[in-house]
Formats: structure tokens, sequence, C-alpha cells
């Protein structure tokens, strides 16, 4: 039984897709394990055509070739039953703030869908794991549940191994979160300067500056006015879709309100 507190339901999925990189690649198998605050659960598990061959090394992984997923549905046509299965869920996953949710949103934009992340708490057991016994799924099933990972590389299989480790790691650690608005904050620890969730953007002097790379530093609002080829390699880039917004929406002339005082860093 799942023992955290949940104030609404809680998504727990997994990707397999025709690669690692977001926003060049494509999602082929989805599972999404719903659980409901009064202890209910559904297990959804969905195919989809990517549109491009899944390369053979890839499929050794999965196990999913191009003949499994040939007659199977695109990211597009069933966008709107993946958001409707989403909807007013919080997150979690293995790995999920690094690969699952970015490869998400990825495809959500490639249908025009925006997937709103704004409210949602995320768990990954990943970060929980790597911070108290840094191995892969596989190991952490082992490690916490004393069972082998027979399913490895399956999306139902690794979203319900996921689960079981979440679960398994609550009972093991006395002093983790119960909550899930405190276990979001123990997962994605977030500098109070950064703009954007990964801290690619920071706030200095009230100014939104890069935070990555040779112009680290530097106001975008200069980059924007002076080096707009930059500018353009950064929204053709593999940088997260929000970072991408806020540099759209600030080329445009909308910029985010600043944090709080204590969120502001100065210059020396």
């Amino acid at each position: 039984m799942f023992k955290w507190k949940l104030d609404r339901p809680l998504a727990v999925f997994d990707i397999e897709a025709t690669g690692s990189t977001p926003r060049a690649d494509r999602i082929v198998e989805l599972a999404i394990v719903r659980l409901a605050p009064d202890g209910r659960r559904e297990t959804h598990v969905l195919r989809v055509n990517p549109g491009m061959p899944i390369p053979p090394e890839v499929t050794q992984i999965h196990g999913i070739t191009d003949a499994d997923v040939a007659n199977c549905p695109s990211f597009c046509q069933i966008a709107g039953k993946v958001q409707e299965l989403l909807q007013g869920c919080d997150l979690a996953g293995y790995n999920v703030v690094r690969y699952d949710i970015p490869m998400l949103v990825e495809e959500f934009a490639r249908c025009g869908v925006r997937f709103d992340l704004d409210g949602r708490r995320i768990v990954d057991a990943q970060r929980i794991f790597h911070r108290r016994e840094p191995r892969d799924l596989t190991a952490a099933l082992a490690f916490y549940c004393n069972e082998l990972h027979l399913d490895a590389h399956g999306a139902e299989g690794d979203a319900l191994a996921t689960l079981r480790v979440l679960e398994a790691e609550i009972e093991r650690y006395a002093d983790l979160p119960r909550d899930m608005a405190a276990l979001d904050a123990y997962c994605n620890p977030r500098d109070a300067s950064w703009v954007d969730r990964e801290g690619r953007l920071k706030w200095v002097n009230g100014a939104v500056v890069l935070n990555f790379g040779k112009k680290k530093g530097t106001p975008l609002r200069h980059i924007i006015r002076d080096d707009p080829g930059f500018i353009k390699w950064m929204l053709r880039g593999d940088f997260p879709r929000d970072t991408k917004e806020i540099v759209e929406n600030a080329m445009a002339g909308t910029w985010p309100d600043p944090p709080t005082a204590g969120g502001v860093v100065k210059e020396e």
C-alpha cells in the first residue's frame, strides 16, 4: 500500500523512446500508474508510432521494434488522452526530471499543446536513491525490495518497479517527508535565484542573466540586443522547454517577475 500522503492524484510514469534526446527523439511507449488519494490505482500503457525508425541498438534495450508500433497512433493522436490522464496530477518516476518529463513536454509541444508543470509536485525515485544509495533502477529494486527486475526497459515494468522502490524508500527512511510538497522540495532542490527550473537562467540585481557557458553572467537583454545568432542557437538547441519560453517571451518584451529580495543575487 502506498503510504505517502496524497492530497491529489499521483501519476507514476515511464517512457521508452527512440533515443535519449528529448528534442530529437520520439516516444514509442508510455506507461502511467495513476494513484488516487483514496488508494485506488489504475495503469495505462500506450504504444506510439514515433514517425521515425527505432535504432536497432535502442530496440535491443527496450525490445520495441518498428513493426511493433507500425499500426499504433502518433503521439498527437493520443495527446488529448495523455493530457486527461495527467490532469490535476503530481508526477513521479525514475530519472523523470532529466528524461521523462522533458521528453513528454517536447512531444506535447510538437502537437501544439503546452504541458504545464507549474503547480505540480515532482518526485524522482532516482534522486532519492542516488542521495541515499547511488545506483540504477534494477539495483534499487534489489536493494530496497530484494526483487529482481525481470521486466527492465519495458515502460509498464519500469513504472511498476519505480512504484515499488518509492514504497520501499518511504518504509526505509523514517526522516523522508510524507507529503508531496516536501517531497517535491527534497527531490528538486532549487536555487531561489533561478529563473527557470534547471537554472540555465538566473536573477542578478533584478536582471535575467545566463548561467551557463562562455556567456555566463551576461544579461539576457544584452544578448537579445547584441547577439541574435546566439539566441537562435539557444532556441534550436537542446534546452528545456521552459528556458526557451522565457527567452522567446523576453524577445517579445515580456519578462518574468523578479523574485523577492531573498532570491535576488547581487553582483560583487
